[in-house]
């Protein structure tokens, strides 16, 4: 059986997430209060496996504070009795929330009369760290549309083979930011740059003309087969020690060229039927 356990900072995109997996053929349920989970688990997942073999259950700061600070426990609980049970949490940048809060206009659950919607924002970080810490992959909206989130989602959780590790790597500019959700963030900005020639500065790096130009510089051979081998070496270390997600970034200036070139030629490096591997370009949607 496997038990996703959707949470996320309100705004972020959980009841996306939520509908997302319903595609996928999971049975959903949203805002179940923690008390209520071991009962849930001992008296209908446990109770009829079939119907319930694929649950996802969304948990949020509505949730009683001292329920959340217990979650160490209740998880314990959960993979004691069999279930495969794995941790998605989501986030998005204060400034992203407070925008979309004020593009909606809809009630953050935790403000009032004393309490403004940028405390409450802080408020429920902290209330949800317990749930954030045990988290197998962490998913950053803070540039991700609805239907990028969709995909992402459905590509990297709702149709994976749980038996393996998960592999996304993303290009991306950091003078757009550094991706939060990355493990490892690897800097190709020292790299021959093709915005530099005037006929490749309007395409990226997935036209052919820019891969030609990439492909024959030697530095860039050089730093795609450094990072090929780190990954080689490090990610069974990973996979040994349980970990279902890892998120391998890859950044150049404006994460049109470089990044987009590397991203695509490592996905066809590791892709291989028993690991699944996606890619996303930050900068190109």
């Amino acid at each position: 059986m496997k038990l996703l356990i959707v949470s996320a900072l309100s705004g972020s995109g959980k009841s996306i997430a939520l509908d997302t997996l319903e595609d996928c053929g999971y049975y959903c349920i949203d805002n179940l209060p923690l008390t209520l989970l071991q009962d849930f688990i001992n008296h209908v997942m446990l109770a009829d496996k079939k119907t319930y073999a694929k649950t996802a259950i969304g948990i949020d700061a509505r949730n009683q504070f001292e329920s959340l600070a217990n979650f160490s426990e209740s998880l314990k609980l959960i993979r004691d009795k069999g279930i495969d049970c794995e941790i998605i949490f989501m986030q998005a940048e204060e400034s992203t929330l407070l925008k979309r809060y004020s593009e909606t206009r809809r009630r953050h659950p935790l403000t009032d009369f004393n309490i403004p919607l940028r405390e409450a924002l802080k408020i429920e970080k902290e209330m949800l760290t317990p749930i954030a810490k045990h988290a197998n992959v962490v998913i950053d909206t803070s540039r991700t549309h609805y239907h990028q989130l969709r995909e992402l989602i459905r590509d990297q959780i709702g149709e994976r083979d749980f038996r393996h590790i998960s592999l996304q790597f993303q290009s991306f500019g950091f003078k757009h930011g550094v991706p939060l959700d990355a493990d490892f963030v690897f800097d190709a900005r020292s790299l021959p740059n093709p915005f530099w020639i005037p006929e490749l500065r309007p395409l990226t790096g997935k036209d052919k003309p820019v891969a030609d130009f990439l492909k024959e510089q030697p530095l860039v051979t050089e730093f795609f087969e450094d990072i090929s081998t780190f990954l080689e070496k490090w990610i069974p270390r990973f996979e040994a020690e349980g970990r279902s997600y890892l998120t391998i970034a890859i950044g150049c200036t404006g994460g049109q060229h470089r990044s987009v070139y590397l991203a695509d030629a490592l996905i066809n490096h590791f892709k291989s039927p028993v690991v699944n591997v996606i890619v996303r370009h930050r900068e190109l949607h």
